[in-house]
């Protein structure tokens, strides 16, 4: 969705005429591809283009180039169930375009760490099988949740506190639950569990979580859905964004884009993401609050739930093998994780 024009509903009950229309109840989240809308409103005029109107993917815009061809259209569509279109019922009004945003949509999205250059980040694809997957959320799902704001959470080992991004060493929950045990043999013993499940389009703020007694590295497993992360090294003296809470509000057009660089990769379902040294302390980490994300020009929903598993304790061993893990194969990678993790742990 970069370099996409920007367009909002105007203020006021009728808004003002204009040849781009905002249009409601349609696009690819409900299974209306782009092409498939164009072709319904191709006949009230030429059209320009249609855009997505924001990242929920069920909201569009529909932009003419006459102004005459979206009053048609508005007429005719607005308040009425299209048969083309599934039958669904359209909300349609006229849209203006915004003055561009500081920052755009997305970053450029990579598949492979290697492609980002950001020392101390690795990612494991494959990490667990569909199998173990659907092992760990249901049993995840047996166990009680606490409620968030946007989102709900599970607590092992230590408590994890939202407000300060820091594990509170004076709440000892008790041992990991059994069923993260073969995880834990091969990542070695950590003694903090945060399990995180994300509805459709909620996502985190940039932050970096608190230095603490468990410094080190951090262990994210994705399960169930995949989403994209996004890391923000901001420059000197730049403004940083505020803490953010357990409410994980959504910025729509964040911090100036020249005050800090930006890079993502794509989580797929099942991947283990390490986060250690320059990454863990330089970068600030983001999931962008969308519910359909741009990978590598393919348009990738996402699902209805996405559960991460977080493992966090303090060790030397990254910062003692990042070379190696920067260039070794993923077999190899995944064999000097297990055994060094069992003699140093």
């Amino acid at each position: 969705m970069m370099g996409l024009p920007r367009f909002s509903r105007p203020k006021g009950v009728d808004g003002q005429l204009s040849p781009n229309l905002y249009v409601a109840n349609c696009g690819p989240a409900v299974g209306l591809s782009f092409e498939t809308i164009a072709s319904v409103f191709s006949k009230f005029g030429e059209v320009k283009g249609v855009y997505p109107a924001d990242d929920s993917g069920a909201r569009i815009i529909v932009s003419y180039f006459e102004e005459s061809s979206a009053q048609a259209a508005l007429k005719e569509l607005h308040g009425h169930p299209c048969p083309v279109l599934g039958g669904r019922l359209l909300h349609i009004r006229y849209s203006v375009v915004q003055p561009p945003c500081q920052v755009s949509d997305s970053a450029p999205v990579s598949l492979v760490d290697s492609e980002l250059n950001i020392p101390g980040i690795h990612l494991f694809h494959d990490f667990v099988s569909a199998k173990e997957e659907g092992e760990l959320l249901a049993a995840v799902d047996k166990r009680s949740w606490n409620s968030l704001s946007k989102r709900r959470v599970q607590h092992y080992g230590y408590e994890f506190c939202y407000e300060t991004r820091n594990v509170d060493t004076k709440q000892y929950l008790g041992e990991l639950p059994s069923f993260v045990s073969a995880i834990v043999e091969r990542i070695s013993s950590f003694p903090a569990l945060n399990v995180n499940e994300y509805p459709l389009g909620v996502g985190l703020s940039p932050h970096i979580d608190t230095h603490s007694a468990f410094e080190g590295f951090i262990f994210s497993l994705s399960l169930a859905g995949p989403c994209i992360m996004e890391f923000r090294r901001y420059t000197e003296g730049a403004r940083l964004p505020k803490s953010a809470s357990s409410s994980d509000m959504s910025v729509e057009c964040p911090d100036n884009s020249s005050s800090f660089l930006r890079k993502a990769i794509y989580l797929p379902p099942r991947s283990m993401l390490l986060l250690s040294g320059e990454a863990r302390y330089a970068w600030h980490h983001y999931i962008p609050h969308h519910k359909i994300d741009m990978v590598k020009d393919s348009v990738i929903r996402r699902s209805p739930r996405r559960v991460s598993f977080t493992f966090r304790k303090g060790s030397e061993w990254v910062l003692a093998n990042v070379n190696f893990l920067s260039i070794a194969t993923p077999p190899d990678k995944m064999m000097l994780l297990s055994s060094w993790l069992k003699k140093h742990t």
